[in-house]
């Protein structure tokens, strides 16, 4: 049976993922009713990045385009992932195979992405996702296979 370490260190991650999504999403819902375009071109001049490189520039059209609605929305999604990655590290911590599964294709579906990703807008943050979600996937399939029943 695999490791309760590496699977609950794996449980630990998806948590930690959903708990960054969620408190992104809190973050979002604070722009309701403000301007969102406002501080959107406040905090891109206090970082001190160029509003025209391709993330900052993203960042400022949503900011834009924010109304009530659409921000509540954007936070009921993240409500959404988190609660999808809570669900995970709690199976991945109770060694449930269910879980093993999940954690497998759902890391695996994000490795299209993340090599395309690659191939046309190099960044580390890209190789580092693709590198965390293979050995995410790896580490499930060893799991799963250990607990193949014998015959």
């Amino acid at each position: 049976m695999q490791s309760s370490g590496t699977l609950r260190t794996v449980a630990l991650l998806e948590a930690a993922k959903g708990l960054l999504v969620l408190v992104a999403g809190i973050g979002v819902l604070s722009f309701v009713h403000h301007d969102a375009q406002w501080v959107a071109e406040r905090l891109v001049g206090h970082l001190h990045l160029n509003p025209a490189s391709r993330y900052p520039r993203i960042f400022l059209e949503f900011a834009a385009q924010a109304t009530d609605s659409r921000l509540r929305t954007l936070a009921a999604l993240a409500a959404g992932y988190a609660s999808v990655r809570f669900v995970e590290a709690y199976g991945l911590w109770l060694e449930r195979r269910w879980a093993e599964w999940f954690a497998a294709v759902s890391g695996g579906i994000y490795i299209p992405f993340e090599i395309y990703e690659l191939l046309y807008g190099e960044s580390w943050l890209s190789f580092a996702a693709l590198l965390g979600n293979i050995i995410v996937v790896g580490l499930m399939i060893q799991a799963l296979s250990r607990r193949r029943p014998p015959g």
